[in-house]
C-alpha cells in the first residue's frame, strides 16, 4: 500500500444534538434506526426522549482507567501492571437554561417539576434535599453528531454516541450575570449496564439508503 499523509474525511468537526431518556437504557430498549432519516428525527418523534436543545463547549466523553502496580526487588520501576478500576464521564453545558433542563442536571425526579409557565402561578421546579435513602435518578443520554469530514456525506453519514446508565453527580451552578448567559455545566457518571456490563456504544451509520 502506497503512503499516504493521511485521511481529511477522517477529521471530524461539529457538535452534537443530546437528548436525554425517562429512564435507562440498554441494547434492546434504544429507539431503533430507520434507514431513511437522520437519527436526530427518530428522537425528535420519540416521547421517550426530551431534546435538551443548545449547548456550548460541545460534548466530552473521559474514560479514566485505573491501573495498580507490582514491584519486585529486581527492577527498580513497577514490573507489571494491571487493571483494577474504571470511571467514565460525560461532560456537556445545557445553554437552554429552562427548568426541564435543571431537572435533567439536577438528577431529579420528574415528579418536582409542576405548574405551567403560560399561567400566572408558574412553572415550578421544588427544590428538595432529598430523604435518607432516596435512589438517584439515572437516565440514558443518546447524543448525535457529525460522522464524516467529507462535506460531500455531511448530511448523510453520523455518528451516535449512548449512554445507557448517566447519573449527574458534580456541583451545578444557576447563575443570573449581566455579561454571561445562564447555562448549566453538568457531568455525568456513566454507569454500566447490568446484563453485558457495557457503558453504551458509538455507533457511525449513513441514512438515506437502502
Amino acid at each position: 500500500m502506497a503512503y499516504t499523509r493521511g485521511t481529511s474525511s477522517n477529521i471530524i468537526v461539529g457538535a452534537a444534538a443530546m437528548f436525554v431518556a425517562d429512564t435507562t437504557l440498554t441494547a434492546n430498549t434504544i429507539a431503533s434506526f430507520d434507514a431513511a432519516e437522520s437519527f436526530k428525527e427518530t428522537l425528535s418523534d420519540d416521547t421517550d426522549y426530551t431534546n435538551i436543545g443548545y449547548t456550548m463547549n460541545g460534548l466530552e466523553l473521559q474514560f479514566q482507567p485505573d491501573f495498580g502496580e507490582v514491584q519486585v526487588d529486581q527492577v527498580l520501576d513497577v514490573a507489571k501492571l494491571y487493571k483494577q478500576g474504571m470511571q467514565v464521564n460525560l461532560a456537556t453545558a445545557f445553554a437552554e437554561a429552562t427548568l426541564e433542563n435543571l431537572l435533567l442536571a439536577l438528577a431529579y425526579n420528574d415528579s418536582q417539576l409542576s405548574g405551567n409557565a403560560a399561567v400566572s402561578a408558574g412553572r415550578t421546579l421544588n427544590l428538595s434535599a432529598g430523604e435518607i435513602g432516596e435512589c438517584p435518578v439515572e437516565r440514558g443520554i443518546v447524543a448525535v453528531g457529525p460522522g464524516t469530514g467529507d462535506c460531500a456525506n455531511s448530511d448523510v453519514v453520523e455518528r451516535v454516541y449512548v449512554a445507557y446508565r448517566a447519573l449527574s453527580i458534580e456541583n451545578v451552578t444557576v447563575s443570573a450575570k449581566r455579561d454571561e448567559p445562564s447555562m448549566f455545566e453538568v457531568s455525568f457518571r456513566l454507569l454500566p449496564e447490568d446484563t453485558s456490563g457495557s457503558y453504551g456504544k458509538i455507533i457511525d451509520r449513513t441514512w438515506g439508503g437502502s
